[in-house]
Formats: structure tokens, sequence, C-alpha cells
């Protein structure tokens, strides 16, 4: 395991990747562990791969980090396998607050009386 401090982090962020690919990076802030790096290797993010892909890009969906289609994309799946698989997951597709739905919610009540 290799070390870099945060400055080093902060003025060369390629070379700790270069490292993670030898081994995970111990980012120290000071003399304490801030983080770990951590090369991932590409088979393991393939759909046929564990599934890293997929769970990371679920996680940064849920925070709100990336939109459904970057998520479904760093998963490499389609937007609609993404979909299902956050149904699955109960995860809502749409995070907004009700309130931002009401006139959206209006126009379709105005359709469905139309027809």
């Amino acid at each position: 395991m290799q070390s870099v401090n945060i400055r080093q982090l902060k003025n060369d962020p390629a070379e700790a990747v270069r490292k993670a690919r030898e081994g995970p990076v111990l980012v120290l802030k000071g003399d304490y562990p801030e983080a770990v790096l951590m090369h991932l290797d590409a088979s393991a993010l393939t759909p046929e791969g564990d599934g890293l892909a997929l769970a990371l890009a679920v996680v940064l969906y849920k925070d709100g980090a990336m939109s459904l289609g970057r998520a479904a994309r760093v998963a490499r799946v389609s937007v609609s396998e993404m979909v299902t698989h956050l149904s699955r997951l109960g995860i809502p597709i749409a995070g907004a607050d009700p309130i931002d739905h009401a006139p959206d919610m209006q126009t379709l009540d105005r359709w469905l009386a139309s027809s």
C-alpha cells in the first residue's frame, strides 16, 4: 500500500490514480487516514461483472449526485433497465417534492377529463 497526503493529491491527482493501479493508496490529512483510493478493474464494471458499476450508479443516483441517464451509462445498462432496477430497490425515479408536480398533475387531470 502506498500513501499520499492531501496536498499531493490536489497537486497531482493523476499520480495518485496511477499508484492505485498498483494497489490501494491511503490518503492522509496530516498524520490521519482520510480516504483510500482503489483501482477499479474494467471487468468489475461490466454488467457481467460483480455489479460494482451498477451499485455505484445506484448510490450516486439516490444521493442526487448524477442524473438517471448518467447513472445508466455508468452502470452500462439502458435507461429502462436502470429504471426497473431502481424501482425494484424502492428508489423513486422522480425525486422532486410533490408540490413541484402539482402543475403536471393538473394538466394530466384536465387531459383525462377531456378524453
